[in-house]
């Protein structure tokens, strides 16, 4: 492969990853701790966007209860934004890098 095609694979290739990108920012996954109570929603870019809590739940005697539930489904819904993403990511990388190279081990999540 010679320059102009590699910088072409490149160029391609990056501007590929920033559609990713948006589309990631607007994937949405959810997730519940609680059973339902608490809600966390997370865009593909693993950023928490929402979180709704069940008025139910809320006991000012009891905010360690709460606490938990709150982590709980913030560590679920950044669980599923991982999976998403890299399930997008591996969309777009197929037939593009040598071998199924993991962009993972380069830093590139």
């Amino acid at each position: 492969m010679n320059m102009a095609d590699m910088f072409g694979k490149l160029t391609e290739f990056q501007k590929r990853m920033d559609e990713v990108k948006e589309q990631l920012n607007l994937l949405e996954v959810e997730a519940e701790a609680g059973g339902g109570m608490v809600k966390v929603t997370a865009n593909g870019n693993r950023e928490i966007t929402s979180i709704k809590l069940d008025r139910d739940i809320i006991d000012p005697n009891d905010t360690e209860m709460l606490e938990d539930l709150i982590i709980a489904g913030i560590n679920q819904a950044l669980k599923k934004a991982e999976e998403a993403s890299q399930d997008k990511m591996a969309e777009v990388t197929k037939g593009m890098l040598p071998g199924g190279l993991d962009l993972g081990s380069l830093g590139m999540k």
